[in-house]
């Protein structure tokens, strides 16, 4: 494996986002994220004023046009401008290219053939997800066995079969580490040629796949575990609602799916339910879904929650993961685990306090709590918590971020130290190398380890190697959190002017900080109401879960109801400013 940079956050090149303006005789190059210096822009044919571009510095103090992007009122344009200007590449070097078109014309070391891949081409398989998924890194297989058991196979997509450690590609895709995902759009780890073709699990092609094939007992308890290399082929492209309309009875299923399809969903049950019983974490979260025209403009939103066939495969793709983990610790590979550390005693007594003061029931702690018992803690919140919120309707956002605010931030590393969140012991990445560099990893390490024609990676080389991974995952999703807060203001700007910029929205506080209240409102908007904007001095308690002000009555906690209209939406850096029409008092 090579070495990624040691040093910056994400990779790109140098620039600004800016947009075409007149200034007397000369065209300037304006600031768009954030406020700054106008540059005089040497003249380029192929804008206009009001363009939104990215410019590199030139020689006199000048800029230079290096791309147009389009129009700052043009969401799609926007958001594209913000990968840019967060240092997103937004294309491959050509040579990077060109290696992957022959990686995908050629394979490596002939992908589809020879005596150590097993052909199960005539196995029937199924992909399942989003229904806007572009590449396809994971299939199932599965049947019933004698006795009440079943055996599943996880089918990845074998990528390590096409990049070879050390090549052009493999530099490339382990300096990105990631791909990002922001509404309308991706930056890729790995170039189309290998992502969106070679290496995607399409239906009806012949396809590499490293495959995990597990026998679960009748308790879905892994009675046996194997791993090997193959050729697969498709039978049917799922999405998640598709799935859930044939569990719903709505759709019929279809052969040769119906019946491994049924498999699977009894060992998910089956797991979900032991997990239940287990102190693993309970979150209720939910990722919003965007739509746009032709042009790229927004039209619409929705919330994606996780249903039944989202479960199935996270727990037969956890299942996988839990047991490539056990194999390579066991037999102490170099590799990259995913490490979720267990959060420390003050973290947990933390959270207790602040549900305390919110009136959520909370599991009996003393003064102190042992690092043993934080995670079984935060555990248990996590469960008062979902509770809670069905019982009153409210409170589901605000508290989840209590409890994400408890834990440890998950991270990649070459010692196995277990992963809290999901109550397990090993674990590791290893179901998604076509947008996870550390997964890639992980199959070069399952692949020596079983004879698969791969070489184990360096240990001296996994501390960077992870160090450099978590920290890119982290830029990746500041990055998508960014582009989600700047997409719903584009979305809340067309309502209020096709609604009527002085509505009053219905609205929960999701969180409150010294200067004011977080706000979700309307069709999943945020925005700060800050308490300069209120009547009289407001005070944040010890617990950071509180605003008292003056006068009785006069508070707002976390998962209150409030009322609220908007004063100002700055969609470029994805906020919105909130005016209070009425606060309610919680339960």
């Amino acid at each position: 494996m090579s070495r990624p940079r040691a040093g910056g956050s994400a990779p790109g090149g140098e620039g600004t986002v800016a947009v075409v303006a007149k200034r007397g005789r000369f065209l300037v190059a304006e600031p768009f994220f954030e406020r700054g210096a106008r540059t005089v822009l040497d003249r380029d044919p192929r804008t206009r004023v009001g363009d939104l571009v990215f410019v590199g510095s030139q020689s006199r103090g000048h800029a230079k046009v290096l791309r147009r992007i389009g129009r700052p009122d043009v969401a799609g344009d926007v958001l594209e401008a913000l990968m840019l200007d967060r240092g997103l590449r937004r294309r491959f070097d050509p040579a990077v290219e060109h290696a992957a078109k022959q990686a995908r014309d050629k394979g490596r070391a002939g992908a589809m053939s020879g005596a150590a891949r097993r052909d199960l081409t005539g196995l029937a398989t199924f992909t399942i997800d989003p229904v806007t998924a572009r590449d396809f890194d994971d299939a199932i297989s599965a049947e019933a066995l004698d006795g009440g058991g079943t055996r599943v196979w996880v089918h990845i997509a074998d990528v390590s079969a096409f990049v070879a450690p050390g090549s052009l590609v493999d530099r490339e895709a382990a300096r990105r580490a990631t791909s990002v995902y922001v509404p309308g759009r991706v930056e890729p780890m790995l170039p189309e040629a290998l992502s969106n073709d070679a290496c995607s699990l399409v239906p009806g092609r012949d396809r590499a796949a490293v495959t995990a094939e597990l026998d679960f007992d009748a308790d879905a308890r892994v009675a046996r575990a194997a791993f090997f290399r193959s050729t697969i082929r498709s039978d049917e492209r799922l999405d998640y609602d598709r799935v859930d309309r044939v569990f719903a009875g709505e759709e019929p299923p279809r052969e040769p799916w119906g019946a491994p399809l049924a498999a699977a969903r009894g060992v998910a049950g089956a797991l979900q339910a032991r997990r239940l019983e287990q102190p693993a974490l309970e979150l209720d979260t939910s990722e919003p879904e965007f739509a746009f025209d032709g042009v790229g403009h927004l039209t619409g939103s929705t919330a994606s929650r996780q249903t039944e066939s989202h479960r199935v495969i996270e727990h037969l793709m956890i299942a996988a993961n839990e047991q490539v983990a056990k194999l390579l610790e066991e037999r102490s590979v170099p590799a990259l685990f995913r490490v979720h550390e267990r959060p420390d005693g003050e973290s947990a007594l933390r959270l207790v306090e602040q549900l305390d003061s919110l009136g959520v029931a909370t599991p009996p702690v003393g003064e102190q709590i042992a690092p043993s018992e934080a995670a079984e803690i935060v555990a248990a919140c996590s469960r008062s918590v979902a509770q809670h919120a069905r019982r009153t309707g409210r409170g589901r956002v605000a508290l989840t971020y209590l409890i994400l605010r408890a834990l440890k931030q998950a991270r990649y590393g070459p010692r196995n130290l277990g992963h809290a969140g999901l109550g397990l012991t090993r674990y590791c990445h290893f179901t998604s190398p076509i947008r996870r560099y550390p997964d890639l990893v992980c199959h070069r390490a399952l692949l020596s380890a079983v004879g698969g024609g791969e070489e184990a990676p360096r240990a001296g080389e996994m501390e960077e190697a992870g160090a450099w991974s978590s920290a890119r995952e982290r830029d990746a999703i500041a990055i998508e959190r960014l582009a989600d807060r700047v997409a719903r203001c584009f979305l809340l700007e067309r309502e209020l002017f096709e609604k009527g910029f002085d509505r009053a929205f219905e609205g929960e506080v999701t969180g409150v900080i010294g200067a004011g209240a977080f706000v979700r409102f309307g069709d999943g908007h945020e925005g700060l109401l800050p308490v300069r904007r209120l009547h009289g001095w407001w005070e944040l308690n010890q617990q950071g879960t509180i605003l008292s002000g003056e006068g009785p009555g006069a508070t707002i906690r976390l998962g209150d109801p409030v009322s609220v209209q908007v004063e100002r939406v700055q969609a470029p850096r994805g906020r919105v400013d909130l005016l209070a029409v009425e606060l309610g008092a919680g339960d």
